[in-house]
């Protein structure tokens, strides 16, 4: 393949598929040509002795490390100078790999010619037409025609085989323009180096794998992250997003925003609602709808990035994290492990082996499984053990044969436990944490020697120490938390009302399955530890159950999955805050908001866990008791503030009602003076003064008749009638009543 984006794009073998660990020097249909730059780029990353094979197109590279054909895939993703490889982006979104590093790789063409030849007698040039125009001052200065071909690599190749030149080419007028591991690939001479007119030419390559590797990333690791996204068509969301990790002081490396297809966004919404996300915004959807990339500099395990990515989840109505992993061509985890493996290794001194017969091998590899207690989630994992051609068996205090039987698995009772764990390969332990470590103590440990035993409690670093103490020397322990299991869902009706508004009445969907696979380990988080490996294929063929089924596979410690990652902490907030929801708090409703859809999510996923599961949580959580405490003060908190907001609104009204008395009072006080002066001031509008034979009025004595009774008569029982002054106002008595009309 090219070394720009602009080649990338368009050559028919555009990409190089790394596999450490094994030749395939035999799978010769689908080689691309060797000496692209992308092989170039994928010996600078991983070391000379890596084995890259070339593919026809992007997309069957990602197959390949999907269909676990090779381990890795370096692809190229943008250009210096041709801009994004936006193909790329996409199947990274169809296809559940992680990035695991990054390569800049610095682009240099090269002028190739048969050994023998001088630039002088070159009259052509070959090369893709990107590259061709990266050159084009260089060949017109020497004279050179250039002519294209489908590829950079393939020129080469085609003048040392002079095979496929075009008209009036031959192998001693024509050079090709490739890289100098082109040359020495198809062994041409390099006639001059660095012909291209930018300097400035640089292509990132991405290494991607099945599993990722943030776990390895300490902080003293210089780190990025990649992640895609899309935002409701909304003012300012690109804004808010973009502020989730502004206000953490996250800086980026790169943002691009890029249409989406229809295609691909039914893809991303159905991939959203597989997660466990429900479809809440059905609002009509635009028809121009943008996906966005963003790359920013720091681990997403980082507690800042993690806050981030969390805000941003709230916002988007899709997002997903591409990878996390070391910047500037650094390798971590088992990558780097391999690449420094491989150092060791002398030109094909991994062997030959075919896919076809790895393949076999695998078929031929069926594990004998045994679960330990078939309850909610031991039935689970053996339905799927089941499923996938495992011969499983189970054991238990209680009578599932009737369950295991539909399972199809083998049922043991508790009394013939040496004939259940016989000619067992694996034994997994799905008890309740409270009752672990009496469970492995029952147990015969001289029939638990050279078996693998797994063990799938929340926390981890309990049982590890239980099984390090207890298990012989010569037995496998894998600890791990499936992130996933059995839960009873609401019907869709329920939470979001059917069509017609009609409910459910039950809250449960009765056709479900609650132990049912389907779906259920798509995308999600499987943690775990090789606590110890003496059989590594044993282990590797226990753990390809989960990533074929398309989990998360994150390998961390226990100690790191207890401590570090709070991972604990928020599984017990959560089965708590479910464990509160009931019936009664959460009723079926016809219009379903997204607050309440989340509770129903929290609800149903914790739902069908028994209670000895959250206590476990409790008792061997050192800060579940702190969560709880914190938990009552919170809920203390708002119980204050709402007696609080109470007590206010009720002395506001009571002074309210306070002041309005205190202005009828006023009022009515005013009204006394004006009628008690009303007679002077109206013998004295008139021009002159009262007469002598007219009484002046005062307290204590009687109206008198005539007008001036009358006019005091109706200003007495106008006061009755006054309106009030009205609630929260102010301002001076009203003219008409100051004089007394």
């Amino acid at each position: 393949g090219g070394g720009d984006a602009a080649e990338e794009r368009s050559s028919p073998r555009s990409s190089d598929v790394v596999e450490p660990f094994e030749d395939h020097a035999d799978q010769g249909r689908d080689q691309g040509e060797p000496g692209a730059y992308s092989d170039k780029s994928t010996r600078e990353l991983l070391g000379p002795n890596v084995v890259a094979i070339g593919y026809p197109n992007f997309e069957r590279c990602y197959r390949a490390v999907a269909s676990r054909e090779v381990d890795y895939c370096c692809l190229p993703v943008e250009n210096s100078l041709g801009g994004s490889i936006h193909e790329n982006y996409d199947l990274m979104l169809r296809y559940d790999l992680t990035v695991v590093a990054e390569h800049e790789f610095r682009v240099k063409h090269c002028l190739l010619a048969k050994p023998g030849i001088k630039r002088e007698e070159i009259k052509f040039a070959i090369s893709h037409p990107q590259a061709l125009a990266q050159c084009d001052n260089y060949l017109r200065g020497l004279g050179i025609a250039p002519i294209p071909v489908y590829d950079t690599a393939g020129s080469a190749k085609m003048i040392r085989d002079n095979k496929g030149l075009p008209d009036g080419c031959t192998p001693q007028n024509t050079a090709a323009i490739a890289s100098d591991l082109a040359g020495r690939t198809y062994c041409l001479n390099c006639l001059d180096e660095g012909i291209e007119d930018d300097d400035t030419n640089f292509t990132r390559f991405l290494l991607l794998g099945r599993n990722g590797v943030s776990q390895y990333l300490g902080k003293n690791i210089p780190s990025k992250t990649s992640i895609v996204f899309t935002l409701p068509d909304t003012a300012g969301a690109l804004y808010k997003a973009l502020a989730c990790f502004a206000l953490r002081d996250i800086d980026f490396s790169k943002i691009e925003s890029r249409p989406t297809s229809a295609s691909l966004l039914s893809f991303l919404k159905f991939r959203s609602q597989a997660m466990g996300r429900k479809r809440r915004n059905r609002a009509e959807q635009t028809r121009f709808r943008y996906c966005f990339y963003l790359d920013f500099l720091a681990s997403e395990l980082d507690e800042s990035a993690q806050y981030a990515l969390a805000h941003l989840r709230e916002q988007a109505d899709f997002c997903r994290v591409l990878g996390s992993y070391p910047a500037k061509s650094r390798l971590v985890g088992p990558v780097k492990d391999a690449a420094e493996a491989l150092k060791n290794l002398g030109p094909g001194g991994a062997g030959e082996v075919s896919v076809e017969a790895r393949e076999e091998e695998e078929e031929s590899r069926k594990l004998n499984v045994g679960v330990v207690g078939y309850g909610a989630f031991g039935r689970f994992l053996g339905r799927k053990f089941a499923g996938v051609g495992h011969r499983v068996r189970c054991i238990d205090p209680q009578d599932r044969s009737k369950e295991a039987e539909g399972d199809g698995v083998e049922y043991h009772p508790m009394y013939d436990v040496k004939k259940f764990l016989t000619d067992l390969d694996v034994v997994v332990l799905a008890v309740p944490h409270i009752d672990f470590e009496e469970v492995v103590n029952g147990l015969p440990t001289e029939l638990l020697s050279g078996k693998l035993v797994v063990e799938v409690c929340p926390l981890s670093s309990h049982p590890k120490k239980v099984l390090l103490k207890s298990l012989p020397e010569d037995a496998d322990i894998i600890c791990s938390h499936p992130m996933f299991g059995p839960a009873l869902t609401r019907s869709k009706d329920e939470t979001e009302g059917s069509s017609g508004g009609a409910l459910s009445s039950g809250g449960v969907d009765p056709t479900s399955d609650p132990y049912s696979t389907e779906g259920a380990w798509d995308g999600r988080p499987f943690v775990y530890e090789r606590v110890r490996t003496r059989n590594p294929d044993r282990t590797d063929a226990f753990l390809r159950v989960f990533e074929r089924s398309r989990c998360r596979m994150i390998e961390m410690t226990a100690e790191m999955h207890d401590d570090e990652t709070r991972v604990p902490d928020a599984e017990f907030v959560a089965h708590l805050t479910g464990m509160l929801l009931d019936r009664h708090l959460l009723p079926p409703t016809p219009v379903a908001s997204k607050e309440y859809a989340a509770l129903c999510d929290v609800a149903d996923a914790t739902s069908g866990d028994a209670f000895d599961v959250f206590y476990g949580m409790y008792k061997y959580n050192d800060r579940a008791r702190g969560h709880l405490d914190r938990l009552r003060e919170n809920l203390a908190k708002v119980e204050r503030k709402l007696a609080a907001k109470e007590a206010y609104l009720a002395a506001s009204q009571e002074l309210r009602d306070g002041d309005r008395r205190r202005m009828v009072a006023e009022c009515k006080s005013l009204l006394r003076e004006a009628v008690r002066s009303g007679g002077d001031e109206g013998w004295l509008a008139k021009g002159r003064d009262r007469p002598k034979d007219v009484p002046k009025k005062g307290d204590g004595e009687e109206e008198e008749s005539g007008p001036s009774a009358a006019a005091g008569a109706t200003v007495t029982a106008t006061t009755a009638a006054l309106p009030t002054k009205p609630e929260g106002t102010a301002g001076p008595v009203p003219a008409f009543i100051a004089k007394g009309k």
